[in-house]
């Protein structure tokens, strides 16, 4: 579940969380829920719809994405795709669509092309530290400082785990500078970045969800320090060359003596490629490949860790990795030492997705059918169809080939309308930002949940447009005519929303000082009282050079407007000067913000000081007013006046604008 509408729905799910997110493109089980609903009466019981079994067969598989991807790409304008199909241990289907350059009309070939996926590259990562777990060399238990030639804060007295890491729950705040980059003189290290951007602990180690890309660039440090091999040399060795995935490397740029023709990566097919993505937490997002190459990388994980006799995981550890490394309720998905488990259709699923800006991913197994599938487009196409196309596929191979019966909509609960108000509010994702500038992002947007007159809620779905939900059991939902859930828990105290189909971050109630009404009210109110006073002024003096008229004021009364007039020109300057630097996130285009920039972050950090001199004055000035025989309407514009330039003072405040935080 993404956060609602608008700018925090791309920028968490999009911007943060394509830069290497992992939004899992799945669906919930239709006939599993944490509590029985109440029997309906005979008359009111729905009969399941009649489920068509398609055999998974080459010939059918191909037959229907031919009529699904070209649409798809067409009417997304999505450049190209690249698709796998592997079951029972052979390739059952790989295929091109499209064009990995469309300018040279180069076509998407699965032997060839080489794609980025984004987070998927993160099994790779856990799938190394499996095999250093396998030697005894890493402990899941142990805390990673032991690991570490420099130290993670222990700020809530609590060591942080590889298995932290793995579930993505070491507690870390999002982070975005230095996360992407298209330059690589200018590019960090991993190791540097680590170093210089230690992420701030929002949680206890252990309890709330929140994906991290630094935890896992972390976990892959440790493989560089534990094995003593650079990280991109060690996966090579031990997971690329024994599996003969010979396109496949996580040095950025690829060696030019890598086979294969990079694909380029389009904002959408019909404007120019962007430039080649720098992912700085290699370990968390630095894969490029091809889809054949992934069909081994596949191949051994549903055989037990080995193909063709080569072993790159034992089977033991092969079976620990695919099992749960939490808990969750049922139907609800959990991760799995690094692999998202959900149950779909009555199968289980593990895998990942994986997004940079414009290359989008799934890559999913199903070990109990021996069936695997990745395919990775490289474009965001029109208004980000790919997020919807990457689920329509993957959905409709589990609803083709693994099909199950869509369970009959349950009664409303007699409790629904009460326990509908008790789960109504704003909250915000426990994946975000609280210091640094970025804050004031996740102040002014945030999910919205509404009770319905009927029982029901509306909630955000995936695309960040409402979705109906109807209570199923107690502080359960389902939504109507689908089978993603939604529970209201209670963790640390603090009203929580969790996803049947994200296990990596929760939904918590927002703080009053923190939410969305008050802060764009205080915005609002102080942007347009800021601007008409700004207008007002040169507007009122032609007026009187009109009439020929003087103001009549006092020379006093001339000097507070003056002063007014000098703060409000400082608060207007102040306030699009931020916006200007935070318009870049607002188009994804988050590579601007690198340390290469530091000096103008902190020149707006310390303008801030500005801000506050500017509200002192105004606040003086209107008091001023008073004091003098002013006319009521200036005395009331002063007041409005000090209220706007304190209003700003409070968004910078609350917003970590006036601060001083370069790790943002």
């Amino acid at each position: 579940m993404k956060a609602s509408s608008s700018v925090l729905s791309l920028l968490a799910a999009a911007a943060f969380g394509t830069a290497l997110a992992a939004a899992p493109a799945q669906q919930a089980p239709t006939d599993l829920a944490a509590t029985p609903a109440p029997a309906r009466k005979p008359e009111e019981q729905a009969a399941p719809p009649a489920v068509t079994t398609h055999a998974l067969e080459a010939g059918d598989l191909e037959a229907w994405l031919d009529g699904l991807v070209p649409y798809a790409l067409k009417t997304g304008d999505i450049a190209g795709l690249s698709l796998v199909v592997v079951k029972d241990g052979k390739v059952l289907l790989q295929k091109g669509y499209g064009y990995a350059d469309v300018a040279a009309k180069v076509k998407m070939d699965p032997e060839q092309s080489l794609v980025r996926p984004g987070s998927t590259s993160k099994l790779f990562t856990w799938t190394a530290v499996m095999q250093l777990v396998e030697q005894g060399k890493i402990d899941l238990d142990r805390n990673v400082n032991d690991y570490l030639d420099f130290r993670i804060e222990e700020k809530f007295g609590k060591k942080i785990t590889m298995r932290d890491l793995m579930n993505h729950r070491a507690g870390f705040e999002e982070g975005l500078k230095d996360l992407l980059s298209y330059d690589p003189s200018s590019a960090p290290s991993t190791e540097r970045y680590l170093k210089d951007h230690p992420r701030p602990m929002l949680f206890a180690p252990g309890t709330v969800p929140g994906y991290s890309n630094y935890g896992v660039a972390l976990a892959g440090y440790i493989v560089q320090r534990v094995s003593g091999e650079p990280f991109e040399a060690y996966v090579d060795r031990h997971i690329f060359q024994p599996l003969g995935m010979r396109h496949s490397t996580f040095v950025q740029p690829p060696p030019k003596n890598l086979p294969g023709f990079l694909s380029k990566g389009y904002p959408v097919a019909s404007q120019p490629p962007s430039p080649f993505e720098l992912v700085i937490t290699a370990p968390a997002g630095a894969l490029t490949t091809t889809a054949a190459d992934m069909a081994r990388f596949m191949l051994a994980h549903l055989q037990q860790g080995s193909v063709d006799g080569r072993q790159i995981l034992k089977p033991e550890t092969t079976t620990l990795m695919h099992s749960p490394t939490g808990t969750a309720d049922p139907g609800f998905a959990v991760m799995a030492h690094g692999f998202f488990s959900f149950p779909q259709n009555g199968h289980r699923v593990i895998g990942h997705g994986g997004d940079t800006i414009v290359h989008h991913t799934e890559m999913n197994l199903l070990p109990d059918d021996g069936v695997g599938i990745f395919f990775s487009y490289n474009s965001r196409g029109k208004e980000d169809a790919v997020y919807a196309a990457r689920q329509e596929l993957f959905d409709g191979f589990m609803n083709r080939y693994f099909p199950a019966p869509r369970a009959p909509e349950p009664q409303t609960l007699a409790s629904a309308a009460a326990d509908a108000q008790r789960i109504a509010g704003r909250y915000e994702s426990s994946r975000r930002v609280e210091h640094g500038f970025l804050t004031a992002l996740y102040l002014l947007n945030q999910a919205v949940v509404t009770a319905n007159p009927d029982g029901t809620i509306t909630a955000p779905g995936l695309t960040g447009e409402p979705e109906t939900y109807r209570e199923i059991g107690p502080q359960l939902w389902r939504k109507v005519d689908g089978a993603d859930m939604l529970a209201l828990k209670e963790q640390g105290g603090v009203k929580t929303i969790v996803a049947s189909n994200n296990p990596v971050s929760v939904l918590q109630e927002a703080r009053f000082v923190r939410s969305a009404p008050l802060n764009l009210t205080v915005l609002l109110f102080s942007t347009l009282v800021l601007a008409g006073t700004l207008l007002a002024w040169p507007l009122g003096a032609l007026l009187r050079r009109a009439d020929r008229a003087t103001s009549g004021a006092t020379p006093e009364h001339r000097r507070l407007r003056r002063i007014l007039r000098a703060a409000v020109v400082v608060d207007v300057v102040y306030a699009a000067a931020w916006f200007m630097l935070i318009k870049p996130v607002l188009s994804t285009d988050v590579a601007v913000y690198s340390h290469t920039i530091d000096w103008l972050v902190g020149l707006l950090e310390a303008s801030g000081l500005l801000a506050l001199a500017a509200a002192a004055a105004g606040v003086w000035a209107a008091w001023r007013m008073f004091r003098i025989d002013s006319p009521r309407t200036a005395r009331l514009g002063s007041v409005l006046v000090a209220l706007a330039l304190l209003g700003i003072v409070w968004v910078g405040v609350v917003g970590q604008l006036i601060t001083w935080n370069l790790n943002y």
